[in-house]
């Protein structure tokens, strides 16, 4: 009998970085109030659904959206490294307003290669580590349904990969907003569809939103 898994790989809500600063893998950034406010409307939004495993990211942002979850389900949130944020030669530094590093000259040498890209962890890495992540959560929630707690690149790279495009993108025109769902369907081993939500969509300022990607709260599905 063909065995039916989910792998909801879930964004994390707002953090509170009011320096406008690009944290990547630093550690000591949380949700802000509306983040937590979205990690609990995620949370009951999916807690009715047969979700058996729960594996996250080591970040601070990623556990804390985990937490409403884990306590709705009462599972255990797996640690995983192999779902954190992707690595980036700019962590650490300002992009917001008028204090934006990509316009200081000194970093321009590292934007010579958007494809790999030249400036961070090549997408080709992101998408391997991330499915093998996918993987073992399949398999750890066989006939039932997995949530990863991940970040916006390595969701949105694992999505390109899966569909078979190509990683050279717009970063304002991701399709992965905060405590967004997108999921993998399989069908025993094989991958037989892609699915998007935004359960917390409303929760999202405006500004926030990617154009014109956002797809609200319906479920969007693609065939791999």
């Amino acid at each position: 009998m063909t065995q039916k898994t989910s792998v909801h790989l879930l964004r994390h809500g707002e953090v509170h970085n009011p320096q406008g600063v690009l944290y990547g893998r630093m550690g000591g950034y949380h949700l802000s109030e509306r983040g937590q406010e979205m990690a609990r409307v995620v949370a009951e939004a999916i807690k009715d659904r047969d979700i058996t495993h729960l594996r996250v990211s080591p970040l601070e942002r990623a556990q804390e959206t985990a937490q409403p979850l884990a306590e709705l389900r009462g599972l255990e949130i797996v640690t995983d490294e192999r779902v954190i944020e992707s690595g980036n030669v700019f962590e650490g530094k300002p992009f917001a307003g008028g204090n934006n590093a990509l316009k200081n000259p000194s970093t321009w040498r590292h934007l010579w290669n958007p494809l790999k890209p030249s400036w961070g962890e090549p997408f080709k890495e992101v998408a391997a580590r991330m499915m093998a992540a996918v993987y073992d959560a399949r398999d750890a929630a066989l006939g039932h349904e997995a949530v990863i707690v991940s970040h916006q690149l390595p969701i949105w790279t694992t999505r390109l990969f899966v569909e078979k495009r190509s990683y050279l993108h717009d970063p304002r025109k991701r399709q992965c907003t905060l405590c967004s769902l997108t999921t993998l369907n399989f069908e025993d081993e094989r991958l037989v569809s892609l699915t998007y939500s935004e359960p917390a969509g409303h929760l999202i300022p405006t500004k926030d939103k990617a154009a014109p990607f956002s797809a609200g709260n319906a479920p969007e599905e693609r065939r791999p």
